[in-house]
């Protein structure tokens, strides 16, 4: 009866029962888990792969730095005698027009040396029958007109070159020209009177050395005299005044600085790599941290052909300098702009040495980079309002 209870209850077991014992033996296969890291880190490294490769083109076709500087030509303005100063007839940042009177030198001691030289003159005359009134004042006619041309010669040779380069409009140019030949006109009138009264004394083989030598010294006198009050040789700025009156001047040395506003530039220091595609008149972009959002046309006007390494000479041989970077650090050289139109467009605001941001379109600006590299540095020009 056991057994067959026994029998009953295995006979009775349940289909289920039978099929899940089976399934305990059967090993189970789990699905790999993916990697969430695998594809950022591919992603990543696609990224900074195409970063490097924008960078390089960016170096190549359209270079920027940040590394710029506003130049303009500064002059240290020296009396050319020397002697106790009377008056400074400007003020510290003061705008001066060309031929504005900046100091003046005591001229009391330069009259006496005219006066001498013009009784030197008079004794020398004395054996001729002609007076020496007419013969000064020819003299000092010619020395007046002669340095009158000597500045407007100085000032046309600098505004030929800033023609040369476009930073001034030919008018400016054709206006120098003219003065000079006006310069030139007045100087021939006071050498044609000065012959005149030459003529007088009798012919030159006749002229006594004495004569000869006595109206050289007159000039001088004369010139030394015009000196003795420096003017402003442009257009520009009187900055760094500390002169003061009583204070006494060497002949040379410098009493003010003087800025030229008529010609000012933006020198940029590019590295090495940077300057494979730059050239002298391609186009470039600027923006001055003095003047925030906004971007200013401008071109090379020029690459420097050198700069000093800072290697030092020791017993006519050259020392080696120490390698203290495990990179050295890449050499940066000089590239000068000029803004399109010139000083036509410069902005008043923007002073010298101020900050610059310059891009440099060496490919032209008609192609995607170059879109970029504007984009970037219109953004930049925003972004100078904060810093």
């Amino acid at each position: 009866m056991a057994e067959a209870m026994g029998k009953t209850t295995h006979e009775g077991d349940s289909p289920q029962a039978k099929d899940a014992e089976p399934a305990l033996d059967k090993p189970r296969t789990e699905k790999p888990t993916r990697n969430p890291a695998k594809p950022i880190a591919i992603g990543a490294v696609l990224l900074m792969i195409l970063l490097a490769i924008g960078y390089a083109l960016l170096d190549r076709l359209a270079p920027s730095t940040d590394r710029g500087v506003v130049s303009a030509s500064v002059v240290q303005i020296a009396p050319r005698v020397a002697g106790e100063v009377v008056k400074v007839h400007v003020n510290d940042d003061a705008v001066v027009q060309a031929g504005d009177p900046l100091f003046s030198i005591d001229p009391r001691p330069f009259e006496l040396a005219v006066r001498r030289a013009e009784a030197s003159l008079n004794g020398a005359l004395q054996g001729q029958d002609v007076s020496s009134a007419s013969l000064v004042a020819a003299q000092a006619q010619v020395t007046r007109a002669r340095a009158a041309l000597d500045k407007v010669n100085a000032d046309a040779d600098r505004m030929f070159r800033l023609e040369e380069r476009g930073v001034v409009a030919v008018a400016e140019g054709d206006a120098a020209r003219a003065a000079v030949n006006d310069a030139q006109a007045q100087l021939e009138i006071a050498e044609a009177n000065l012959e005149s009264a030459r003529v007088a004394l009798g012919p030159d083989d006749q002229i006594s050395p004495d004569i000869v030598a006595a109206q050289a010294q007159l000039e001088s006198a004369q010139y030394d005299l015009s000196s003795t009050t420096v003017v402003a040789p442009h257009f520009g700025v009187v900055t760094n005044v500390t002169l003061g009156s009583g204070q006494f001047s060497n002949a040379g040395s410098p009493a003010m600085t003087f800025i030229d506003a008529g010609a000012a530039w933006v020198t940029v220091d590019l590295r090495e790599n940077q300057l494979v595609n730059v050239e002298a008149d391609d186009p470039a972009h600027v923006v001055f941290d003095a003047l925030p959002g906004h971007v200013f046309n401008g071109r090379v006007q020029s690459v420097a052909w050198g700069i000093d390494p800072g290697r030092s000479v020791q017993g006519g041989l050259i020392v080696n300098q120490p390698a203290t970077r495990w990179f050295e650090p890449a050499r940066r050289i000089p590239v000068r702009i000029e803004l399109v139109n010139g000083m036509d467009v410069w902005p008043s605001n923007v002073r010298i040495g101020g900050k610059v941001h310059a891009t440099v379109f060496a490919n032209g600006t008609g192609n995607p980079i170059a879109w970029l590299a504007r984009s970037v540095q219109r953004a930049r020009a925003w972004l100078s309002y904060l810093y």
